[in-house]
């Protein structure tokens, strides 16, 4: 899925759209995403000015927007504007390595199960080779209105 795929499925907009490109997916299985950090990122102003790093919290946020992205397609419907997936759930974190602008963070998520509309990942993040994070993932299918 390029950048325009995407952005059907997912809600995100500049400067929360986190996931660049999907390269592999699995339906009901796994999805295997990137995100291309940039110094032009918005957070890096803050976080930090002497030594930019990415928020651990948004790396988190970027794998469960790749989860997101397997969800909606795995249940097969468009996310509309009354739908939206949140986090129900965010377990065993570990952060391995700063991400740094220049950096290209791959996101592998496993789809561990789906029960009643939640549904649970594990994944990590990686920056070539590296772990940069990993965590286990609940989120919820919920209609807002």
């Amino acid at each position: 899925m390029d950048i325009h795929e995407v952005m059907k499925y997912l809600p995100h907009r500049y400067p929360f759209l986190l996931v660049d490109r999907v390269l592999e997916m699995t339906l009901g299985e796994r999805i295997v995403a990137i995100k291309n950090v940039t110094i032009n990122e918005p957070f890096f102003v803050g976080h930090f000015p002497h030594s930019p790093v990415m928020p651990g919290v948004l790396i988190i946020e970027a794998m469960a927007q790749a989860a997101a992205l397997l969800s909606f397609r795995t249940r097969g419907a468009m996310p509309d504007e009354n739908t939206i997936l949140y986090f129900a759930g965010i377990d065993n974190v570990r952060f391995k390595r700063p991400v740094l602008p220049g950096d290209t963070l791959t996101f592998d998520m496993q789809l561990v199960r789906e029960m009643r509309g939640v549904w649970k990942y594990t994944g990590v993040a990686r920056v070539g080779d590296e772990v940069a994070a990993q965590a286990d993932l609940m989120c919820a299918v919920k209609q807002i209105a």
